[in-house]
């Protein structure tokens, strides 16, 4: 097993779904079999040309573990690989921070960028920089990266890839994200409610369950108060592809109907990569 770095773009002709499936040419059959098993870290590269332009981030923004590889049944010579315990950084991680390349292989000796590097949609990764890429991510307060000194620190006694697997760090961190992303806001009532410490009240409720291979995905996630998060998770109501709410009326319990107006268009993130995802409605 080795640890590994996986590009994907949201403009690629590549059918990737980051939180189940990676799609890849054989090409890079050999490095992702090796890291079946272990952790990767997803990158979004740049992309100025092509069907694949979307701008890019340039920057690691999620990790996640490889399961298995199978062939693509409708293309020859692709594969997927299988993904699990999919979780985004709280912070997007740029591949450079000053003169510090977060890969070293990107990094030639006199110290410009290795563009033949960068070309690889795969590429291996020493487990010291995986650690050093996932503190940075998950960091709750970014600091630029200091040279001469220790690496940031995760705020945590536990070892990183211990804190990846703990439900606990996983639903918290789904939380921010998905607070974030509505900005501490209901998307079924519009409503912003902060506590007088500066809590928001708020929940994050996940749209595909965790029982049922649900990921941590902030598409795969809702900002809802308390009781709406309880009767989403009870199938009381739910969304269709339209964002668009649909309620078993007959169902919901006394004094609920005041809340829920079937067929209202829910609140969203002005973000389009928080959108729920139709893979998980």
């Amino acid at each position: 097993m080795t640890k590994a770095i996986f590009t994907s773009s949201p403009g690629s002709h590549y059918k990737d779904l980051p939180e189940i499936q990676y799609h890849f040419p054989r090409t890079y059959l050999r490095q992702v079999e090796a890291a079946v098993g272990d952790w990767i870290i997803y990158y979004e590269p740049r992309r100025d040309k092509g069907i694949s332009s979307s701008g890019g981030r340039q920057a690691y923004f999620a990790v996640a573990r490889v399961t298995g590889v199978r062939p693509d049944p409708d293309q020859s010579g692709h594969f997927y690989a299988d993904i699990s315990d999919y979780l985004p950084f709280d912070n997007l991680v740029s591949f450079r921070d000053g003169k510090h390349y977060y890969e070293s292989l990107l990094r030639k000796a006199d110290g410009a960028t290795n563009k033949g590097a960068f070309g690889r949609a795969v590429r291996q990764l020493p487990d010291e920089e995986c650690q050093i890429i996932l503190q940075a991510g998950f960091m709750r307060e970014p600091a630029a990266w200091e040279r001469e000194t220790e690496s940031p620190t995760l705020a945590t006694d536990r070892p990183i890839y211990d804190e990846l697997i703990r439900r606990p760090f996983r639903d918290e961190a789904f939380r921010r994200q998905v607070r974030r992303a509505y900005d501490n806001t209901c998307a079924n009532s519009g409503l912003k409610l902060i506590n007088g410490g500066g809590r928001p009240e708020v929940e994050a409720a996940h749209i595909r369950p965790v029982e049922h291979q649900g990921p941590d995905s902030v598409r795969n996630g809702l900002a809802l108060t308390g009781t709406v998060h309880w009767l989403f998770d009870r199938g009381l109501i739910s969304l269709d592809d339209d964002y668009r709410l649909l309620a078993s009326e007959k169902d919901l319990p006394p004094g609920a109907q005041s809340l829920i107006v079937s067929g209202k268009q829910i609140s969203l993130p002005e973000t389009p990569d928080a959108l729920p995802h139709p893979a998980f409605l």
